[in-house]
């Protein structure tokens, strides 16, 4: 008996350990994830606050989920077939083709504020291996009281949560298999950012939606003045008028087939660096939500753009032909002004990020580059008479005389506005836009250039002006904007920008001479590599320009190329820009003007980034953006617990199909 009876605890205690023993183990795959628990997620809906549809945030969110914004701007482009992503988008903005903020803007069919909003839509959903059939009673508070309703666990819920305070989120999940509780605490931070400085900042190069160009060709003269000299390139489609110098027509009935800019007369794209910066940071950051007010004009100095008024570069296409406003004021006043209207309605509201890109004009990179590419001596003569053309030393002058000195103007109105920590301003440094081969200076010639029988990258002062940008300006912005060889700040600590510059390494290969097998098809026909692209003869040319016999209309702007750098050849098959903003005394007598046959080759953005080499310097911008900004910083987690059943609660009423709203 006594055997037995030992035999028997025995055997019990080896049932006894085995059952413990996988107690034990569930409780470590507990511990180490192999229990999952339900949890809450959350994120906010059509973040990216200058769109007003969420459409257009979800086109961008869904392309750029684990691509970088260079990437996503490809697949993108592909899918447009190079007509653009932005063409419709355009028409959806908080912000009108005159630059006025909407106030209020309607987005999404709620009245927002678009400066100071007092609330965001935020999707919740219950997230991990939620039971079949399990239903939720959601609770959300406020502050203001608890509110509950009652979903499928399976559906996400909208709802709105009020900005400046958090909102406490609880799921009571109930379903066959028991009861649970998740909760989570939402708090939405609204940044505000924005854009500032010149071309390259406002994405010069790149309407939002481009021209549209006939098989026709059009005639321009040049500055000679006889019959001989004239030559056609592509109409625009649609265009009615008078195609032949001898039949002029007015500025206004060719004006209503313009490219179209989310802001004619500063030529501000969707594409530009700064709003691809700002958008990557909206949809890689769930929990935020972006403000962005672009300010950026193309021609900004420090002096004429920044701080005071400048020269508007187009104007809004009119029907009537209505009078164009000839300037635009000064970023930092407007900057001013929209900040002090944000401070009279939400007391605590400030400016969390600047993006800056400035200096190029203020020494004189548009006369840099005249120079290098206008080759036929009677254009010569009369561009440097009218100050149109500038040396490398007029720009090596500016650049130690001036430039410091306006750096040190700007850094002094940037302070107040960002409560003192100029580390907040992020400075993207220029793209040397002459490089091919991995550094080396294009080689010059009238390929890319064309478009203008006077033009031609003469290849040693394309050399020349290369050089000088790469060895001489571009580490002195690097130098103004870290306060670092020699360059005198009042307090260097405070007073260094966020720099960014690790995109020019790319661009080195991707110059305005770049080509590839892959470029468009239409470019490696129709673009000659000897700069013969267009038809001489001007009575053959009147109805078809190119020489290759293609339709100038199967141009797509936005097609992946090889080159990142707008040619003058880009720039008049994508925009086409008749400068309005000129004063009266320099708007030429008729739309076929000698003049207006070289400002539309080159005022559309001609060697200025494309929308590859804006997502490339986005990318550049994003991660120091993000860092200043902290937004990588850890988030508590969110937690649950296990529960005695609830008694159900009453089922909100909600539309069939539609997710659950609070």
């Amino acid at each position: 008996m006594a055997g037995i009876f030992l035999r028997s605890m025995m055997s019990a205690a080896l049932i006894a350990g085995a059952l413990l023993g996988m107690f034990t183990s569930a409780a470590q795959a507990q511990g180490t994830g192999g229990y999952r628990p339900l949890q809450i997620s959350w994120e906010v809906r059509n973040r990216f606050r200058l769109f007003r549809e969420e459409r257009d945030f979800l086109l961008h969110a869904e392309t750029g989920r684990g691509r970088s914004v260079l990437a996503a701007e490809q697949a993108l482009a592909i899918q447009s077939d190079g007509r653009g992503w932005a063409r419709n988008t355009v028409n959806r903005l908080c912000i009108d083709l005159a630059g006025r903020v909407s106030e209020p803007c309607t987005r999404d069919n709620v009245k927002e504020s678009y400066l100071t909003p007092i609330d965001h839509p935020v999707v919740i959903r219950l997230t991990g291996p939620v039971p079949v059939g399990a239903t939720c009673a959601w609770t959300v508070d406020d502050g203001d009281g608890p509110q509950t309703s009652t979903f499928d666990c399976a559906e996400p819920v909208n709802l709105r949560v009020r900005y400046g305070r958090t909102t406490v989120v609880t799921a009571d999940i109930s379903s066959s298999e028991g009861s649970q509780r998740a909760f989570t605490e939402i708090a939405v931070r609204d940044i505000f950012i924005a854009g500032l400085g010149d071309s390259i900042a406002s994405g010069e190069g790149n309407p939002d939606r481009p021209v549209a160009l006939a098989d026709e060709g059009f005639c321009f003269r040049s500055y000679l003045g006889t019959a001989a000299a004239q030559y056609y390139r592509p109409s625009r489609a649609g265009y009615k008028g008078g195609r032949a110098c001898e039949a002029p027509d007015s500025l206004s009935v060719w004006q209503r087939q313009s490219a179209l800019w989310f802001n004619p007369a500063c030529h501000r794209s969707l594409y530009s660096y700064q709003t691809r910066t700002a958008l990557a940071l909206a949809i890689r950051y769930p929990h935020i939500a972006v403000t962005y007010l672009p300010l950026a004009c193309t021609g900004a100095t420090i002096a004429d753009g920044l701080f005071g008024s400048q020269r508007a570069r187009d104007c809004l296409p009119s029907k009537s032909g209505g009078a164009c406003q000839g300037s635009v004021n000064g970023q930092l006043a407007e900057l001013r002004d929209a900040l002090a209207a944000a401070k009279r309605r939400q007391s605590d509201r400030q400016l969390d990020l600047v993006l800056l890109s400035i200096g190029a004009n203020d020494i004189y990179f548009s006369g840099l580059v005249a120079d290098v590419i206008v080759d036929t001596a009677t254009e010569r003569v009369l561009f440097r008479r009218s100050g149109v053309m500038a040396s490398v030393d007029d720009a090596r002058s500016a650049m130690t005389r001036d430039l410091p000195q306006g750096f040190a103007k700007l850094r002094e109105a940037l302070k107040p506005l960002l409560g003192g920590d100029l580390s907040r301003v992020v400075y993207t440094a220029y793209a040397n836009p002459t490089l091919s081969n991995g550094g080396a200076p294009c080689p010059g010639g009238r390929a890319g250039f064309d478009i203008h029988p006077s033009f031609n990258a003469q290849p040693q002062r394309l050399a020349t002006v290369s050089n000088f940008v790469e060895n001489e300006f571009l580490p002195q912005l690097r130098a103004l904007a870290l306060c670092e060889g020699g360059i005198l700040c009042r307090n260097p600590p405070a007073d260094r920008m966020t720099f960014v510059d690790s995109h020019q390494a790319s661009f080195a290969s991707h110059g305005f001479c770049a080509r590839s097998e892959s470029d468009p098809e239409f470019d490696r026909q129709c673009f000659s590599a000897t700069g013969d692209s267009f038809d001489p003869d001007i009575v053959t040319a009147a109805n078809q320009p190119m020489l290759c016999g293609r339709s100038a209309g199967e141009y797509r702007a936005y097609l992946p190329r090889a080159r990142w750098i707008r040619d003058a050849n880009d720039s008049y098959f994508a925009a086409m820009t008749y400068p309005q903003g000129l004063p009266a005394s320099q708007q030429p007598s008729d739309i076929h003007d000698a003049t207006w046959g070289v400002l539309s080759a080159v005022y559309g953005g001609a060697v200025h980034p494309s929308a590859e080499g804006h997502a490339a310097m986005a990318d550049a911008a994003v991660p120091a953006a993000a860092a200043v900004l902290q937004l990588d910083a850890a988030v508590p987690e969110v937690t649950s617990q296990p529960m005695q059943p609830l008694p159900p609660a009453p089922e909100a009423p909600r539309p069939p199909g539609r997710a659950g709203r609070l």
